[in-house]
């Protein structure tokens, strides 16, 4: 059989012109708001350039003026966009109103920190995701893999629900404070990269691990790998051959996970004290340092976006001239029921998590006892009381209302989003690029410095971000049900488009979307930990678990059940998270042809002909 025809040079731009015209976009957009930010913060400006060079001086209306003139902030926000963009071209950031010390110079030193943390973290990732995706290999490789077989799915799905932050809380505790293995925070040598580089490497290991073991038996299932392997080639070239095949389709998704290392790195650094882009621009949005924190999130987005070109790159690279207009969609691999323990798990998880939950709420969570602060677990409080004195259990049961249950309002709003976009995919389709270009982490740092640090900023923030998968399987569903036989019949049959669109396309969608979105709500409860763990959520006195987490950490040596409990609710959350989502579906046996279309009938409008 000879080659397959190339496609028309203009089908093949039409399939990655798209993906970089986004990704153009998000970065145009994110630089204009970025650009924008002293005037979309609604707060003046020169009063924060006033308090953070002399927090003494009075704030007359002269003084404020002089400010404005001396920063150009009089001329109105067109004119200084254009300045700061045209500056941006030329190399130059501005001056920091904080230290008034240039700002590229430092970003640029930031960044080489941050590049130098992602390229280690890059290799634990990929020396994880082999160690998971191993066995799978090797038994393919022998032919002895059965159908649907896998590795080490679970582990690689539990590593993948892990936030970054809290593996880093995790690592720290056990090997710097527990073993005293490594040192816990700071940046003097190499043997200050080991943790962050693990926590920041294991999710992301995790998660290409879980999709390479789940691609790799469709492959080793085709039939070139039977003919190799009766030809007399070695088990390990026909892995590496199967492992070419399989990497391709899934170079998209590893672009995706590269660009989580920029989100993922804000709060890994901040945890171990890191002077990286990440935690300076956590520190800029903190102090309304408007131009460091305009360096850092545009150094941030372009990081991003350099990922995704190159991704987009190297799978073009990896196809090469003779497979690259082929589709190399791979089938997933047949799903093995699921037993008593798969069941059990989920309903353990959250049977514990409702029952401390219900517990604390019982409990006062407000009361400051400073006589009785990092107290040991005692009748009185089971589980100690954290650094103002405040019970620990009775924060967890109040902090599940803050966490999961704004996290389901996010999801609710995320729903409700996707179902709109979801029909109209073309017009989603570079909105969708934009927000999945930009980590939960990042779009937290620009809400916060619109709106200030609060629970409704990292609501906006998680759910900016959190719609495109859902208006992805929207769009889907939709296209294929449209495309139903029992449809074209009813067409026929003079049914209207608002009839099949309420009667049919909209219930087909609804069901399968909202259990969809039901699955991400432990993890949009875990973005939403991490936006409050980074000081950008939930503010004092809030009980939120990632804001408990944060307050207790550095007490964690006097008092670890105050860190350790709203981590292990938080690690709760994320087994339920995997245990729920590895749970295959039920999925209900269609209706005949026969009987669609007699119901069909029946619910014909009145005046279209049966």
């Amino acid at each position: 059989m000879g080659p397959a025809p190339a496609a028309p040079r203009g089908a093949r731009n039409a399939r990655w012109l798209p993906p970089l015209v986004s990704r153009v976009a998000a970065l145009a957009l994110v630089t204009v708001v970025v650009g924008l930010l002293p005037w979309l913060s609604g707060r003046d400006p020169a009063l924060s350039v006033l308090r953070a060079r002399s927090a003494e001086q009075e704030p007359t209306p002269e003084v404020l003026d002089a400010v404005r003139e001396d920063l150009g902030l009089a001329d109105g926000p067109v004119p200084m966009l254009a300045r700061w963009f045209g500056g941006a071209l030329r190399g130059d950031l501005g001056r920091s109103w904080v230290s008034d010390a240039p700002v590229l110079p430092g970003v640029a030193s930031a960044m080489g920190v941050s590049l130098l943390l992602m390229a280690a973290a890059l290799a634990v990732a990929l020396a994880t995701a082999a160690a998971l995706c191993a066995p799978t290999l090797v038994r393919g490789a022998r032919g002895t893999l059965r159908p649907g077989g896998s590795g080490s799915g679970a582990l690689a799905a539990t590593l993948t629900a892990l936030p970054e932050f809290l593996v880093a809380v995790l690592l720290m505790v056990a090997l710097s404070v527990w073993l005293g293995w490594l040192p816990p925070y700071g940046w003097q040598g190499p043997v200050h990269l080991v943790l962050p580089s693990l926590a920041l490497g294991l999710p992301a290991g995790g998660l290409l691990g879980r999709l390479l073991d789940d691609a790799l038996p469709a492959v080793l299932a085709e039939r070139w790998v039977g003919l190799w392997a009766a030809s007399g080639c070695s088990p390990g070239l026909v892995a590496a051959a199967a492992l070419r095949r399989a990497t391709p389709a899934l170079i998209p998704q590893f672009g995706m996970v590269v660009v989580g290392l920029t989100g993922g790195a804000v709060a890994v650094e901040t945890v171990f004290a890191v002077p990286g882009i990440g935690r300076t621009a956590l520190g800029a949005a903190q102090s309304q340092d408007l131009p460091l924190l305009q360096g850092s999130v545009l150094g941030l987005v372009l990081l991003g976006t350099a990922a995704g070109t190159a991704a987009q790159a190297a799978r073009r690279w990896l196809l090469g001239p003779g497979l690259r207009d082929a589709a190399l969609a791979l089938s997933p691999p047949p799903t093995a029921p699921a037993g008593p323990v798969r069941r059990t798990v989920p309903a353990v998880c959250a049977a514990l998590l409702l029952t401390v939950s219900v517990w604390g709420l019982t409990r006062d969570a407000m009361t400051v006892r400073v006589a009785e602060r990092l107290a040991a677990p005692s009748w009185a409080h089971p589980l100690g009381t954290d650094a103002v004195g405040r019970d620990v259990l009775a924060r967890l049961g109040h902090g599940a209302l803050a966490t999961v249950g704004t996290a389901g309002l996010v999801c609710l709003v995320s729903l409700a989003v996707a179902l709109l976009v979801g029909f109209l995919p073309v017009l989603s389709a570079g909105a969708a690029e934009m927000a999945n270009a930009l980590p939960p982490v990042i779009a937290g740092i620009l809400v916060a410095a619109v709106a200030g640090p609060g629970p409704l900023g990292a609501a906006v923030a998680v759910a900016l971000v959190s719609w495109p998968p859902l208006a992805a399987h929207t769009a889907a569903l939709v296209q294929e049900t449209r495309a139903a036989a029992y449809l074209t019949a009813q067409r026929a049959l003079g049914s209207g488009p608002r009839w099949i669109l309420l009667r049919h396309v909209l219930p087909s969608v609804l069901g399968p979307v909202t259990r969809n979105a039901v699955l991400r709500l432990p993890g949009t409860a875990l973005a939403l930990a991490s936006l409050g763990f980074l000081g950008l959520g939930a503010q004092p006195p809030s009980a939120e678990w990632g804001l408990s987490l944060s307050e207790s950490l550095p007490y964690v040596e006097r008092a670890p059940l105050a860190a350790l409990a709203p981590a292990a609710m938080l690690l709760l959350l994320a087994a339920f998270a995997v245990s729920s989502s590895t749970l295959p579906s039920r999925a209900r046996p269609p209706r005949s042809p026969r009987r669609r279309t007699r119901a069909s009938e029946a619910r014909t409008p009145e005046g279209s002909p049966r």
